[in-house]
């Protein structure tokens, strides 16, 4: 199923959506246990996890009157496919561009010196 990007942006743009996925990284949480781990209120992190299920970034398991909220990291490995790994390989090439010209300068130093 194709995901809309906006709404994974929009998602991660939030600092406290962030941190809810951060806690979420680190195993699947009830509702209550995001709550006390993240000290506030029980409505404001259901708003962020309303937000969080429609750009697919947290699925959620019923049991019994408990839900119980997961990372679903497949969004963030799409972003990072179409948009972040481009720039990564830019970079990594510019670091070895720039490692060769300083070992090639101090090499010149030292054949000076």
């Amino acid at each position: 199923m194709p995901h809309d990007d906006d709404a994974i942006w929009r998602a991660l743009a939030n600092p406290l959506r962030r941190a809810i996925l951060d806690v979420l990284r680190t195993g699947p949480r009830t509702t209550g246990e995001l709550v006390e781990a993240l000290e506030t209120s029980r409505h404001v992190v259901m708003q962020h996890l309303g937000v969080l299920r429609e750009a697919d970034l947290v699925l959620v398991e019923p049991r019994g009157r408990k839900r119980v909220n997961h990372l679903n990291p497949v969004p963030i490995q799409q972003i990072h496919q179409r948009w972040v790994s481009h720039y990564e390989e830019n970079w990594a090439a510019a670091l070895v561009g720039l490692k060769h010209a300083v070992e090639s300068a101090g090499q010149e130093d030292e054949d000076v010196g």
